[in-house]
C-alpha cells in the first residue's frame, strides 16, 4: 500500500529511463522489509517548467506515504537508502530528496474497503 511518487525534472528522465528510477526505488522500498512487494506503488512526474533554488538544475523528490506504525528509525533508514540509491544513478544530479508521510489507519479508504 505505500506509494512513492516521484517528482522530477523531465532531463532527469532522459538520463536513466523512468522504468528503472521506478525499479530503484521499488527494490529499495522491498529490501527495507517494511511492506509487502505486491502492495507497493511507484510513480514519476516529470516537470518540463520548475525552479530549484531559482535555477533550472534537475531535482528529484521522492513523496513516500506509507501507513502509520513505522517508527522514526525505520523511517529514516528507508529514506537513506532511497536517496543514496538515487545518487547511484544520479551522481550529478544536485537535489534529491525524500520525505515519508503517515497515512492514518483510521481515514485511510481504498475500493475493496467499500
Amino acid at each position: 500500500m505505500p506509494h512513492f511518487v516521484i517528482d522530477c525534472s523531465q532531463n532527469i528522465t532522459k538520463l536513466v529511463a523512468p522504468s528503472k528510477i521506478m525499479e530503484t526505488v521499488h527494490a529499495k522500498a522491498v529490501s527495507s522489509g517494511l511492506f509487502a512487494e505486491k502492495n507497493i506503488k511507484v510513480r514519476v512526474n516529470p516537470f518540463e517548467n520548475y525552479l530549484t533554488y531559482n535555477t533550472q538544475d534537475d531535482f528529484i523528490h521522492v513523496f513516500a506515504n506509507i501507513m502509520e506504525g513505522r517508527t522514526s528509525a525505520q523511517k529514516k533508514d528507508l529514506s537513506k537508502s532511497i536517496v543514496k540509491a538515487l545518487n547511484d544513478l544520479f551522481p550529478e544530479t544536485p537535489v534529491i530528496s525524500i520525505n515519508v508521510r503517515d497515512f492514518e489507519k483510521a481515514t485511510y479508504c481504498n475500493k475493496s474497503m467499500i
